[in-house]
């Protein structure tokens, strides 16, 4: 059973260095502690996931290139991240603006190796089965 998801939700990303904000935009009616909620649709970079400070990842081209000019020392580079897909999994039987309510269990996945994972859904009041 997972707390629901609101805007202002707390990030982190297995490969960053820093914690991000989520931000809601595919829906603005239905609320939960008089923040919007989230679905597995809030999902997009830079719109709905902020960076999350420096990237560590090899699979970052950004990140490879730095760490060969340094001789193999791994340097980090900012973090932009590069999201996959929807969060999963979505199991939520609880529906905002059609589509399924995003938990703090759900993970998604990015392109450079890391994976996304909620730390603090935004509210503390409502969870689903």
């Amino acid at each position: 059973m997972g707390q629901i998801v609101t805007t202002g939700a707390t990030l982190i990303c297995s490969m960053g260095l820093g914690t991000s904000t989520l931000n809601v935009t595919s829906q603005q009616t239905t609320l939960s502690d008089g923040k919007p909620v989230a679905t597995i649709g809030d999902a997009m970079a830079m719109t709905n996931i902020a960076p999350f400070g420096m990237c560590t990842s090899m699979a970052n081209p950004q990140v490879a290139a730095a760490t060969a000019a340094a001789m193999g020392v791994l340097t980090p580079q900012p973090c932009i991240p590069q999201t996959t897909g929807s969060w999963i999994p979505s199991q939520s039987k609880v529906l905002a603006g059609g589509k399924p309510c995003l938990t703090n269990d759900c993970k998604l996945a990015c392109a450079y190796a890391g994976n996304i994972s909620i730390t603090m859904p935004g509210q503390l009041i409502s969870s689903v089965n």
